[in-house]
């Protein structure tokens, strides 16, 4: 997952404003305490911190993967 996919995906699954408010607020201890911006600044992958941020808000399995990805073009 590429850096600007995560950034969609949180926007999709979150809204703008309350996924901006999980990046900077909420501590995942999946992520050694650190918050989703933190982990990012500090090298973690994006997919690892995607996991972990639908892990701890409860986002459903099948909202995992494929997150941030465009539609495919028909």
């Amino acid at each position: 997952m590429k850096l600007s996919e995560f950034q969609r995906a949180v926007s999709d699954e979150f809204g703008a404003g309350y996924g901006q408010a999980l990046m900077t607020d909420l501590v995942l201890p999946d992520l050694g305490n650190r918050t989703p911006k933190e982990a990012i600044a500090d090298g973690l992958p994006p997919r690892d911190v995607w996991i972990a941020l639908c892990k701890e808000t409860g986002v459903p399995p099948s909202h995992w993967y494929g997150a941030g990805k465009p539609a495919p073009q028909r």
